[in-house]
């Protein structure tokens, strides 16, 4: 199967390089041309509803951070593009993938590609990535499990246009990176192509971190008819890095050390690192049969593999001023698909109905095992040597198992519009998802659970007048037991936990289009949180958590070069029933980890002319807490970033320069641990040359 992913891929990259052959065109790439007209705006978005949709009929809070956003900031990684999101909390992945937050929940596996699931363990590259949506609240009605707080779903670069694109940049911690962007259409009659990549090499602000990373994305559309469309894509994604996850604490904070201080072993860069690899494929059939009718076939495909070794804080001895360091090695291989097919029909009886009709089916196989040890070695808390260390560890493997996940699921939605001033949104999806384990060790038993589960979801919007939109909406979403890991003997028997979200809104767009706000109030509430008994230490589905918030954001784009985006939001995120305990603290009555009450980003940039230009932004973070018995605290923060660039014919120079103040600050943390944060790089520089004609 990994062959024909290559080949598929190798078939879809080979027209776009062959076109490079023919006569450069003098037009404007076609990305700067999307830049130029929809800024820091994006007015269409497909994630909350399947089908392209206003954002102000939409009766849920859909957040984008566009193209050229992403550009101007040079964002090269999934977690600096979201910052720039309200109600988002930072997370490290354990060191190994993107992970954050969403309105107090974590989103572990609520991460898509163009409204797949792509719940593989790893980081994502920026290189293929058109724009970056985020649907706050659960979304189970159309992407079935998971989503408490939210999702996030990349839309990648397809063809369309001719353009020739490349960027080189280098940056502080002797960072290095290529990009490439090559798009040709009338390759052959009706067939159009694209090809993108990147190649990144770098140290890192932290002691023994490197990266390497290599990624490739193609596409090519074929469209024999105006009515049918074939788009078949491929891609690739390689990464190597130190695992890294941190600093441990001391009196109820981050132990004060230089930022670059690693608590490791000596030897990180050869026993120490995370490798991943990711080929993905995907084929979308669409056809129309009339203005009012269409059909759309997705099939995806993807295989994953990680080799995950670590060494990592473990307890701290606070009198002795010593932290302990644990080790695992963990192996992953899966490969997984899912297809998709979708009916839509827009159809009038007594008001407008835009139905959209869907049946998945979906199947993941995910092997994994896992070697660990505790208190390899002690270090002082304050100035750790750490030891030289074997890569394998010895012994058997503390757990090995085969997990798969099988799913099937029917949904439908209708998007209706009926007077001159209403419209709704109202949904509901069948899945039924199953789980089965098989225990590699001796001595352990297979396991196995199937969950049937209904996710509905009802909307009102209000229009009054051309741009303002007022909303309320209610949703529900599920989320089973292992939900994207192998099944275990500990939660095995414990129903799917649920959330349901409340939420009222406005949107307005002000200035013919040229500003964009939204304002959204929530209460979001997720039961059955699966908690540990104290006395009998078994897992039991005790425990409820919410939170209230309140999310503020605009997009501007004037014309006349001045464009922004700003962002705010309050978050009011706790348990407020559970029998856990963590670090001797009761959770009952605690704030949500990774979770700041208050949180707010500014960016602004002005244009002169196609000459020059400037911009900047600051970003603020409030208190956080690392565990979920509040014992240790992350620090409120502000950081502050600037950016100039400037162009000569068809060359782009552009300076980007981070943390500017030089903010000391932990950017991310593990969320379950007192002793694993990450601390956020000091101030850097990138410089960028862009070709593009």
């Amino acid at each position: 199967m990994r062959r024909f992913q290559l080949l598929l891929l190798a078939t879809a990259a080979f027209a776009p390089v062959v076109a490079m052959a023919e006569e450069a065109t003098n037009a404007v790439s076609e990305l700067q041309v999307m830049g130029q007209r929809r800024g820091y705006t994006v007015e269409t978005v497909t994630t909350a509803t399947k089908i392209a949709a206003p954002l102000e009929d939409i009766p849920q809070t859909v957040d984008v951070v566009s193209g050229a956003m992403i550009q101007a900031q040079r964002a090269l990684s999934l977690q600096d593009v979201l910052r720039n999101v309200p109600g988002v909390g930072l997370a490290s992945g354990d060191g190994q993938r993107d992970q954050v937050s969403i309105r107090g929940f974590t989103a572990i596996a609520d991460q898509f590609v163009d409204g797949f699931r792509d719940d593989a363990l790893y980081f994502r590259d920026l290189s293929n990535v058109e724009q970056v949506e985020v649907l706050k609240g659960p979304a189970s009605v159309l992407y079935g499990r998971g989503s408490s707080g939210g999702l996030v779903n990349r839309v990648t670069k397809k063809p369309g246009g001719n353009l020739t694109g490349l960027a080189l940049s280098y940056g502080g911690f002797d960072d290095k990176r290529l990009e490439f962007d090559l798009a040709r259409t009338g390759l052959l009659p009706s067939v159009s192509g694209r090809l993108t990549g990147a190649i990144e090499g770098a140290d890192g602000y932290r002691d023994q971190q490197f990266l390497d990373r290599k990624a490739l994305g193609s596409s090519v559309a074929y469209a024999p008819t105006a009515e049918t469309r074939l788009l078949l894509q491929g891609d690739y994604v390689y990464d190597r890095r130190v695992m890294d996850l941190g600093i441990p604490a001391y009196r109820g904070r981050p132990v004060e050390v230089e930022p670059s201080t690693y608590y490791g072993a000596a030897n990180a860069r050869k026993v120490d690192f995370v490798r991943s690899e990711v080929w993905s494929s995907a084929a979308v059939l669409e056809h129309r049969f009339s203005d009012s009718l269409s059909l759309r076939n997705g099939l995806r495909y993807y295989e994953y593999q990680l080799d995950r070794n670590s060494t990592l804080p473990g307890s701290v001895n606070e009198a002795a001023q010593t932290v302990s360091l644990n080790r695992s090695n963990v192996q992953r291989d899966e490969h997984g698909w899912s297809n998709q097919l979708e009916l839509t029909h827009d159809v009038v009886f007594i008001a407008r109905h835009q139905l959209l009709y869907g049946l998945e089916l979906s199947s993941q196989t995910k092997e994994a095992v896992t070697y660990s040890r505790t208190g390899i070695a002690t270090v002082d808390l304050f100035n750790p040597v750490g030891p030289v260390l074997p890569l394998a560890i010895a012994g058997a493997p503390s757990a090995s198992t085969l997990g798969r996940f099988d799913g099937t699921a029917a949904y439908v939605q209708d998007l209706l519009s009926f007077g001159e001033h209403w419209k709704a949104l109202v949904g509901v999806r069948y899945d039924r998802f199953r789980q089965k384990t098989d225990q590699r060790l001796a001595g352990q038993m297979d396991l196995a659970r199937t969950d049937t589960a209904w996710s509905p979801r009802a909307g009102l919007v209000w229009q009054p007048a051309e741009g303002h939109s007022y909303y309320a909406s209610w949703s529900r979403s599920f989320q089973p037991s292992g939900e994207a890991f192998a099944v275990a003997t500990n939660n095995v028997d414990i129903e799917p936990e649920e959330t349901t979200n409340k939420e009222v809104g406005a949107k307005w767009s002000l200035l013919g289009g040229k500003l964009h706000a939204t304002a959204s109030l929530f209460e979001l509430t997720r039961t059955g949180i699966k908690s540990t008994d104290p006395v009998t230490l078994t897992l039991i589905p005790i425990g409820e958590q919410r939170t209230r918030g309140l999310e503020l954001s605009g997009a501007l784009d004037l014309g006349d070069g001045w464009r922004g985006v700003a962002s705010y939001a309050y978050m009011d995120a706790k348990v407020v029933r559970s029998l856990a305990r963590d670090a001797g603290q009761p959770v009952q009555g605690k704030r949500a980890t990774l979770t700041p009450k208050t949180s707010a980003n500014l960016w602004l940039s002005k244009g002169f002319g196609d000459r020059f230009g400037l911009g900047g932004g600051v970003s603020y973070v409030g208190d956080r807490f690392a565990n979920p018995g509040n014992t240790v605290v992350l620090p409120s923060y502000v950081t502050l970033d600037l950016m100039a660039w400037k162009r000569v014919g068809a060359v782009t120079w552009q300076l980007n320069v981070y943390n500017v103040t030089d903010e000391g600050y932990i950017v991310s943390a593990h969320g379950t641990s007192p002793n694993l944060n990450v601390p956020g790089a000091p101030r850097s520089a990138m410089l960028t040359v862009r070709l593009a004609y």
